[in-house]
């Protein structure tokens, strides 16, 4: 899947896509924009257009196996679909989406950066891996 961390302003987030659990290339950019909001999206890929899609008000049908950490005017919001529902979270702390979260968490939680959280993740989940790239959030409220 991907790993994809967020603490202090930066998200932090892999390369590696993979498909029937092989790897198809650790040289994908997840992050994408769209109507000055940049968006990064771990698990299927036509589900995380979808949920971005769902974001900007079309209607989803049936499930979505996607999550999406959205970015806007430096406020970072967690999107995700369940139940039939579109859900919107705002973060404000560090975080974590994809499958090596848990891996990243830890790391964040033992003073790592997000970046550095990505890569302790590629080291123990196979879904995360190739480039750590980072984008800076400037915060426009406090």
């Amino acid at each position: 899947m991907t790993t994809i961390a967020y603490k202090d302003g930066v998200i932090a987030y892999d390369s590696r896509r993979t498909c029937d659990g092989r790897i198809v290339t650790d040289s994908a950019d997840k992050k994408r924009e769209r109507d000055g909001h940049v968006f990064f999206g771990c698990g299927s890929t036509s589900d995380i257009l979808n949920l971005i899609d769902a974001f900007f008000g079309t209607n989803i049908e049936g499930e979505c196996d996607a999550q999406v950490i959205a970015v806007f005017e430096g406020l970072v919001t967690e999107i995700l679909w369940s139940e039939g529902r579109l859900f919107k979270y705002p973060v404000d702390h560090e975080y974590a989406i994809g499958s090596g979260s848990d891996n990243a968490i830890t790391a964040m939680d033992m003073g790592a950066t997000a970046a550095e959280a990505v890569e302790m993740a590629k080291k123990r989940d196979t879904g995360t891996g190739g480039l750590v790239r980072t984008l800076s959030i400037a915060k426009t409220i406090e």
